[in-house]
This record gives C-alpha cells, structure tokens and sequence, in this order.
C-alpha cells in the first residue's frame, strides 16, 4: 500500500480500500458485518462501525439509507485508486486477443481507430471512445495533382499515417497535365518531411516557381493543404453505448439518456479528454471531475497513444463510478501500446 492521506491510518485505508473493492465487487452498499464476516480486519463489527463512521465524516464514504451500509464518495474512490490500488496486469489471454486483433487489423487510419474501440468496448463491457490524431500534426508524405479540365485540377494529399483527402482546385493560367505532374514532383520533394500545419504559402511558391507555373497558382495548393489540415478537433470513434444499460447505476433512464446525448456530441466527448492529449500515461476522472452534472455517476479511464513521429490520439472507457479501475486501466494501457506499434509499422510479440 502506497503511502496514505494523513487523515487514513493504516486500519482506516484498509477499511475504505475494502470498501470500495466490496462495492465495485457487488454493486451493494457495504456494511460492518460483511467486512467483519468475509475479510480479515482483526477487530470487532463495532469497532468497523465506528472506523467507517469516521471515514464518512472525513467524505470517503457515503451512507445512502440510514439502516444500510456505506458507499464510496468521489474522494472515497479518489484515494482509493492513487493510494490503496494494487497495480493490475492482464491476462495472458487477454493480451494475446489484443496483440492479434492489431495482427489482422486494418493499416487504413480510420478502419484501425474503429477497430480499436470496438476493441476496447468488447473487452471491458462499457462505452470506448478513440480520438484519431489531428490531421493538422500528421507529417506530409505525398501530393497527386490531377488535370481535370482547362480550369480545374484534384489534389490528393496523404500523410504519414495514410489519411488521404481530395479536394478540387481551379487554375486561371492555363495549366497541362503534365505542368501539374512537375508542379507535383516539386512538392513532394520540397514539402517531404513537414508536418501539415508547417506547410505555409513560402515553401508552396517555391514549388511553383520552381516549376516555371504561375504564382497565382500557389494561393490555390495553400487552399489545398489548408482543407487537408483544418480539423479543429479530432475525429471521433465511439462504440459500445449498449453495456451502459447493464449497468445497474443507469437504470434510470433520465440518467442514461443524459449520457447517451453526450456521446452523441463529440465536442462533448472530445471535452471530456482533451487534456489528456498532450500528457504521458494513464489519467483517470471519478464524477464530478467530469465537470458535467449530466454524468457525475461516471468515470472515465484515459490512455494516449503514439502514431509515429510525435503524432498521437487518446483512447478512452467511460463507465460507472464502480467501475473495476485496476483492471480498465491496464486494459487500456495495454491497448494503447498495441495500437501505438501498428501504427508505427512494428508488431509487439
């Protein structure tokens, strides 16, 4: 056991750390008896009583009814999973399904990010979300561009982690097939290596100059890149919303409807783990640290994960409060690291 709030001795972190492993155990609320009964305290059910009496004053515990026994608080499970927690690893079955699900998996960006929250959902029985990388940090590999007509052409830019985009540009000059090729091959060459959001008007009329084309011409591929880059927000992939009506703390539909609507809007969701995008590890937020009244019966497990050459998203499990935090979080750890190697082209063995 990790060292503990001043406020906990060691009986006391105990009794709360039992608590809450009883209660995320059995959904039910926790009484003396059954600590007394089941676990080995070394003291009496009234001494039990008082000590989590004691814990309730100090806000770990909640007492929902008078005659029954208690729950964990916010803070209740806050310390439990910074300071009583025992660390989890998965199973070997289950790090194998994880490692072969990304062995058969598409190398599509798109494909592979659904995959993975399908993934993670099936796995830990609760809602899974994945923000993709921002296109916008993704790193330029190549431009197509396609003579459509006199006046008009079709860009087609990939990225480092096969995102490609299309988008129709016009040209006033007039402008052959083969001038678009050239112009093409001076991009790839000039452009190689950056990432989407460096791409900048200088380095584009460069390129055209270089390729004997005129300047006005560069105004429209700077509209190009800037249509491939202008995601303000990361794309996101939600799945698993039907486990939440197993869940015995959503059978109020009130409450369940509140979440659903937040997955609905991914700007909400995107809210919800935007600041764990640039962060290392595993975050975990426990009710009303959510910020949102709508879903303070939640929590949610984050994880970031690494596309290759500092690009990155964020998986996430939104559950219950009761939630088994040990196991979701090395479950989501652990499918972030898989996830992060077949995007960077290697396989974990």
């Amino acid at each position: 056991m990790k060292n503990v709030t001043p406020d906990l001795d060691k009986r006391k972190a105990f009794i709360l750390a039992t608590v809450v492993y009883e209660y995320i155990a059995t959904g039910e609320p926790v009484g003396s008896n059954t600590l007394t009964q089941k676990y080995n305290v070394g003291v009496s059910s009234a001494t039990i009583r008082n000590e989590m009496a004691e814990l309730e004053a100090g806000g770990y515990l909640v007492q929902p009814h008078t005659s029954a026994g208690r729950i964990p608080s916010d803070a209740g499970y806050r310390t439990y999973v910074d300071q009583l927690m025992s660390p989890e690893t998965l199973a070997a079955d289950e790090q194998w399904r994880i490692k072969d699900e990304f062995r058969r998996a598409s190398r599509e960006l798109g494909e592979v990010i659904e995959h993975t929250t399908r993934l993670l959902s099936q796995l830990s029985q609760n809602l899974a979300f994945v923000l993709a990388p921002l296109r916008d940090a993704q790193t330029f590999r190549h431009i197509q561009l396609i003579w459509l007509s006199t006046q008009t052409g079709l860009a087609v830019i990939v990225t480092s982690l096969g995102v490609a985009s299309q988008t129709l540009f016009e040209f006033l000059e007039q402008v052959s097939a083969d001038d678009l090729t050239r112009l093409s091959n001076r991009l790839n060459s000039t452009l190689g290596g950056l990432h989407l959001r460096d791409i900048t008007l200088d380095f584009i009329g460069a390129a055209v100059r270089e390729a004997g084309l005129d300047e006005g011409l560069a105004r429209e591929i700077e509209r190009v890149f800037h249509t491939a880059s202008s995601t303000p927000e990361p794309a996101i992939s939600a799945s698993g919303a039907q486990h939440l009506l197993d869940k015995p703390e959503f059978q109020d539909l009130r409450k369940l409807r509140a979440i659903l609507r937040i997955v609905e809007e991914q700007k909400s969701l995107y809210d919800l783990v935007a600041d764990s995008i640039h962060t290392s590890g595993t975050t975990v937020k426990i009710g009303h640290e959510l910020g949102s009244d709508e879903i303070t019966e939640c929590s949610i497990v984050t994880v970031p994960y690494e596309g290759g050459e500092g690009v990155g998203g964020v998986l996430a499990i939104l559950g219950p409060r009761r939630m088994p935090y040990g196991r979701l979080m090395a479950l989501a750890a652990g499918t972030a690291e898989s996830l992060s190697a077949h995007l960077a082209g290697t396989e974990l063995r």
